[in-house]
């Protein structure tokens, strides 16, 4: 007896259809946004930026589903939709908003199981759960581990140095900003739980920290403004 294969509720073009509506919501958002929005003083206050994140997560939901045996379309998906309202929403309830905009949008376009939209809604509605991942649904877990993980690595430090710059900050200050992702990297790995988003997280950790080695051999000044938890370290 052969091996029944699962076909996807998503098709490739339902997907990149998916994804242009997201891209298009955010546009809107920023573009409707009364007095320069709640967050308009970042540089990267985008569509742009958020999508991108947007599809990091996706990306990243994608692989840790498939390594760990969650049902991919619905860690994917969910991830497409996870920050949509994050440019109209308040942070306590973007969350909610996203899954309301997710159900809406998958209930209107095309003919999509009903488990598949409660899967994706509850994922997205619970992307910002701060307890243990194990008590989740594996595909929620899946969202919430790369959403963490996209913000680590060279993603995160160059978003550092980006609101570095920002903020008119030397590159003297390199050394401190770099040294912030290291320790939300360290956070992120303490709080996954899949053995596949920890090995991404370490991996990223390692180049974080040789970025800052890298760092500290070109500018020898930096290597004077140590971080406390770097003198704690060197202390007998």
């Amino acid at each position: 007896m052969g091996v029944e294969i699962k076909e996807s509720p998503v098709s490739d073009t339902e997907f990149e259809e998916m994804k242009d509506f997201v891209y298009e919501y955010l546009a809107a958002s920023v573009e409707n946004e009364d007095g320069g929005g709640r967050m308009r003083w970042y540089p990267w206050h985008s569509a742009e930026y958020r999508f991108n994140h947007i599809l990091n997560v996706v990306d990243l939901a994608g692989t840790i589903a498939e390594k760990e045996g969650a049902n991919e379309d619905v860690a994917r998906v969910a991830a497409l939709f996870h920050d949509i309202a994050k440019l109209d929403a308040d942070q306590e309830v973007h969350a909610e908003e996203g899954a309301r905009i997710a159900r809406k949008y998958l209930e209107t376009h095309g003919d999509f199981p009903e488990s598949f939209i409660e899967e994706v809604c509850k994922a997205v509605e619970n992307h910002s759960y701060q307890g243990d991942l194990t008590d989740l649904p594996k595909e929620t877990q899946c969202l919430i581990e790369a959403d963490l993980l996209d913000k680590v690595g060279a993603n995160g430090t160059a978003l550092m140095l980006l609101r570095m710059g920002y903020e008119a900050r030397t590159h003297m200050d390199a050394a401190e900003m770099v040294d912030r992702v290291m320790e939300r990297g360290k956070d992120a790995a303490k709080r996954v739980q899949s053995e596949t988003a920890e090995g991404i997280a370490h991996k990223r950790l390692k180049r974080v920290k040789w970025f800052r080695e890298w760092l500290e051999g070109e500018v020898p000044e930096m290597d004077r403004e140590e971080s406390p938890d770097r003198r704690t370290q060197r202390r007998p």
